[in-house]
């Protein structure tokens, strides 16, 4: 029987290249985002590249907790995932301080709740099956403070702390959780910027970390990866 992936947010970037990246191993995948269009040009391009891997791809806006319950419900139904990738996130820069209102709601439900809710959807399932590898997609904003990171440097402090602390709870149950805490990548979050593309990091780089990471044996565990452009944070 085929394993799944379920990679929140995965028509661009970082998410995309996790599904490639576990599409070319023979998983089914699992995915999700806002825009239907872009789901629809991914589900084609997956399922032409891995005609083995059943594709999966449902609309749903991970900021509202009622799209988070009913995407879950929805996979669910058709499978319990071996991997989870909560890597569903919005990036807005600003100053605590004199940030749009809103921006603070906006990325702790984008960027923090929506993997809250999605770990209860499938944590009793995977404790009951006794395997399980859960990836928390953080970043560098979420270990060093840095002016201009306003409320989005906060919900990725607050999404390691959750995943600390889902790594404790989950260890006896033989699930695996680890932190993805990556530097400036090379996605549509950096499009129009005045910095050339060799100086970040590629997003196929950061998949191929988590499928290492996947692919240890049971008696280990990466508990947090951090990846950095090779001459250091932008």
């Amino acid at each position: 029987m085929s394993k799944s992936i379920l990679v929140t947010g995965g028509t661009k970037g970082i998410g995309k290249a996790i599904l490639e990246r576990f599409g070319k191993e023979g998983f089914d995948l699992i995915t999700c985002a806002r825009n239907a269009e872009n789901l629809d040009t991914l589900r084609s391009t997956l399922s032409e590249r891995f005609p083995d891997s059943k594709v999966i791809a449902i609309q749903a806006d991970l900021s509202k907790k009622e799209d988070v319950i009913a995407f879950a419900e929805q996979v669910k139904k058709i499978s319990i995932p071996d991997v989870l990738v909560n890597n569903t996130g919005v990036f807005l820069p600003g100053a605590i301080h004199e940030e749009p209102e809103g921006n603070f709601e906006l990325m702790m439900q984008t960027n923090l709740y929506s993997a809250y809710y999605m770990v209860r959807a499938f944590a009793k399932e995977m404790i009951e099956r006794k395997s399980g590898h859960i990836f928390s997609m953080g970043s560098i904003a979420g270990i060093t403070a840095y002016p201009n990171g306003g409320s989005y440097a906060i919900s990725k402090w607050a999404m390691l702390g959750m995943t600390k602390c889902l790594r404790e709870e989950l260890k006896p149950h033989q699930i695996k959780v680890t932190s993805v805490l990556p530097g400036a990548t090379y996605t549509a979050s950096w499009e129009g910027v005045d910095i050339p593309e060799e100086r970040f990091m590629k997003a196929e780089d950061v998949a191929e970390s988590v499928w290492a990471a996947y692919n240890l044996s049971p008696q280990s565990v990466v508990e947090e990866m951090t990846i950095r452009p090779q001459l250091g944070d932008l």
